[in-house]
């Protein structure tokens, strides 16, 4: 698939910057008037973890296909892109599961440990129980960010099944990368927002679980790789956050990418570098269209609004090549 048919994104007029548009769509209050309340669903995906999805289901939800849905760092089912995307692809007539990671949305209680940006095995057995327990048989998935991450490297470690395809809106692919440009000294303030919400959250694991978690030295942090040096990588086992970066980056797995998968970025998105996406493993692979456009941000990509379309074009963009796969 051509990438130059994605690459038509034309930002709203004043919001040409990728910081501009960033901060922008960041903070911008949204409504979602076509978008009922959800079922909650909570999913077992591991022995000592429990997630929870809020659901919008179709009528007779086995005959129709689904968009699971991956929000980014600390983020949720909450979060204003994943109720967009929800919304468009509702009204696209689709099933839509909007997916927390584990502790994200108010839910550190049900799980003993923590999430990860390679933790794909979670969504892996959403997809498991959709397929054997609510009998769906056709499912596309959508990820920002952390969350494209995780899309793509559920597509290169897991049969495809009921996995029709992927599309991954600015993701982390290469962590180390992405972890490097945070630190540049124009992203403070996304460096300070990211920190501030993953030691909120540590405190609350910690509340929740007490005892389990020592919070020594939580204070002193300052950056996203310290907090995976102290926190992230000796939980999970890995040997040191740089250890972490490069086993948990789906850049290593791109080449097994067997579904059609869409990757959207901007060359001015300000901590996740284009570079990574033209990788030559990257390229290689004919079921990854990389379409990096000019403009866009992290997670931006607000055009001018119109007649039956609010301006999100990434949303529109994720939702149209999901039902593009899933016909």
């Amino acid at each position: 698939m051509h990438a130059d048919r994605f690459r038509e994104f034309v930002p709203a007029r004043g919001l040409a910057g990728g910081h501009r548009m960033t901060l922008f769509t960041w903070a911008r209050p949204r409504r979602f008037p076509r978008l009922g309340t959800p079922v909650r669903r909570y999913f077992d995906v591991a022995a000592d973890a429990r997630v929870l999805a809020h659901c919008h289901w179709q009528p007779s939800p086995a005959k129709r296909p689904t968009l699971l849905a991956l929000h980014g760092l600390e983020g949720s089912s909450a979060a204003h892109y994943m109720r967009g995307l929800a919304e468009k692809a509702f009204a696209a007539g689709l099933n839509v599961v909007l997916l927390n990671q584990r502790n994200c949305g108010d839910t550190e209680h049900l799980s003993r440990g923590l999430y990860h940006s390679g933790l794909s095995a979670d969504p892996a057995a959403v997809l498991r129980e959709l397929a054997e327990v609510d009998r769906l048989r056709a499912v596309a998935v959508a990820g920002y960010s952390l969350g494209g991450n995780l899309g793509l490297r559920l597509a290169g470690t897991t049969p495809p099944g009921v996995l029709r395809s992927v599309c991954a809106i600015s993701p982390t692919m290469d962590l180390a990368r992405c972890v490097d440009a945070l630190e540049r000294r124009q992203n403070a303030v996304y460096q300070w927002h990211f920190v501030r919400n993953l030691k909120r959250r540590m405190r609350r694991k910690a509340r929740a679980l007490p005892g389990l978690f020592d919070l020594d030295g939580l204070d002193r942090i300052r950056t996203v790789r310290e907090f995976d040096e102290a926190f992230t990588a000796p939980h999970h086992g890995f040997r040191d956050a740089a250890d972490y970066y490069r086993r948990a980056s789906s850049l290593r797995v791109v080449d097994r990418i067997a579904v059609p998968t869409l990757i959207l970025s901007a060359e001015d998105d300000p901590f996740v570098p284009a570079e990574q996406f033209r990788d030559p493993v990257v390229q290689a692979n004919p079921r990854v269209t990389s379409a990096v456009t000019r403009h866009g941000g992290h997670c931006g990509f607000y055009a001018d609004p119109g007649p039956g379309f609010d301006g999100y074009w990434a949303e529109r963009t994720a939702v149209d090549f999901a039902l593009r796969n899933l016909a």
